[in-house]
């Protein structure tokens, strides 16, 4: 197939349709990484990918870093002799669904409802492989960069052999640019590119003040409990107005960019009356500075609970780290704090359960040129932005090590209503158009 490289947007037209049905057979695969049970869903699903791209002229295949590790899919379709190379990345696992009667629509069934296709991966992150799909259809014959593939199989689940992946298949996946499609746009017609992400760290605590439970009749008052003492260990963490409040953390400024409150309102979901926590600008806050998350903790339930003093508390701190710190000195500040508040001689142990680094790229030079070209031609003349994300994306750093030398460029399908690893998780169509458009130009664009 040759396409007219004049006329691509028309080109990306004519092929949305059928596009989008393989978007679709891949969403209907519950290839969710963290399910034991569903392992078979996310060889299926690689095995799906597989097929869509060696349709396309590539020459992939599923690699994995050891016998009985997630699948990826990795390839390479060649371009003009001399001509750049572009590494092309996506994941095809998903995140649990969990209750279904959260959702619509059966969460593993795409469903067009308005102008959002619905679905468990529907945008994290199947929609990103459907994107580097679409741009090699698109450009078909008339490729002018060697295209490299890696769609990963276990990004939900922390990436775990990654490292391994990009040491045994360095050479495969050399590029001289890197577009990792897992990340968003600033809004409804407007684009973005990701610039910098917070890193994270997680902790579980763990409190003791008793070698067994008590009546707390007998001993309440007397003898401290493990809930009790991790609830004021806890409460140390945050300052009067809900910042950090461990020591040495780092935080800087960020882009300097509207956030208007009344937007934050209604993408956060706080409720009528609840204050924002923190200082600094809003998007200081949510991408440049660091900010602590108690996410679980383990107790005796209300339901059925006994008048027992606990003598064991748990609890699992997260840390979202802000670029130009490291999970190393997180890791070590947070320990520091733990032990300094521990109240009442209360003894105290931490596991640190995983890490990823925050990221800051250097969003300059040819690469960034061709983008912003790109993506303002598929806008209609509406340029990207440069954002930050609060999230993580730590296997970016993986890639950094890896290939010092490439330009790594941050896209994605997500826009604020996409509700990624939520119910009712959904792609807004023509933003994906438009998408798909961009780094067809972007190819494009590089090649020139």
């Amino acid at each position: 197939m040759t396409s007219n490289p004049t006329d691509l947007g028309g080109r990306v037209d004519a092929l949305l349709p059928t596009l989008l049905e393989d978007l679709k057979d891949l969403v209907r695969i519950e290839s969710v990484s963290a399910d034991p049970e569903r392992l078979g869903e996310v060889e299926k699903s690689a095995e799906k990918t597989l097929e869509l791209f060696v349709a396309e002229g590539v020459d992939a295949r599923i690699v994995r870093a050891f016998d009985g590790a997630p699948p990826a899919v990795i390839g390479e379709k060649k371009g003009p002799e001399g001509a750049p190379t572009v590494l092309l990345y996506a994941h095809h696992d998903v995140q649990p669904e969990n209750d279904h009667a959260d959702w619509e629509t059966a969460p593993f069934e795409p469903t067009v409802r308005g102008d959002r296709l619905y679905g468990r991966g529907a945008a994290d992150d199947k929609a990103g492989i459907a994107a580097h799909l679409g741009a090699l259809r698109a450009l078909g014959d008339d490729l002018p960069v060697t295209v490299r593939l890696f769609i990963e199989g276990e990004e939900e689940v922390a990436s775990a052999t990654l490292p391994q992946l990009l040491e045994q298949f360095q050479d495969d996946l050399r590029a001289d640019v890197i577009v990792i499609a897992d990340s968003g746009n600033w809004d409804i017609g407007v684009p973005a590119l990701t610039t910098s992400l917070r890193g994270l760290i997680r902790v579980d605590v763990e409190l003791r003040t008793l070698d067994h439970a008590v009546h707390s009749g007998m001993w309440g008052g007397l003898a401290p409990d493990a809930i009790m003492g991790l609830i004021r260990l806890l409460d140390t963490l945050w300052t009067a107005d809900g910042g950090p409040a461990v020591a040495g953390l780092v935080g800087g400024p960020a882009t300097d960019v509207d956030y208007p409150e009344e937007r934050l309102t209604a993408e956060s979901g706080i409720l009528d009356g609840v204050q924002w926590v923190g200082e600094g600008s809003m998007v200081e806050r949510m991408w440049t500075k660091p900010a602590i998350t108690v996410t679980g903790f383990d107790a005796p339930k209300v339901a059925g609970a006994s008048n027992t003093l606990s003598p064991v508390a748990r609890a699992r701190v997260t840390i979202r780290i802000a670029p130009g710190d490291t999970s190393a000195n997180a890791v070590a500040r947070l320990e520091e704090h733990l032990r300094a508040h521990v109240p009442w001689g209360a003894q105290l142990s931490t596991t640190v359960v995983d890490t990823g680094e925050p990221i800051a790229l250097e969003a300059s030079g040819p690469a960034y040129d061709a983008a912003r070209a790109a993506f303002t031609e598929a806008w209609d003349g509406t340029a990207p932005i440069d954002m930050g994300v609060g999230g993580s994306i730590p296997f970016i750093a993986e890639f950094l090590e890896a290939f010092p030398a490439a330009s790594v460029l941050v896209t994605g399908v997500e826009d604020p209503d996409t509700r990624a690893h939520g119910p009712n998780e959904g792609l807004h169509l023509a933003e994906f158009a438009k998408v798909v458009l961009a780094e067809t130009l972007l190819l494009r664009n590089l090649g020139a």
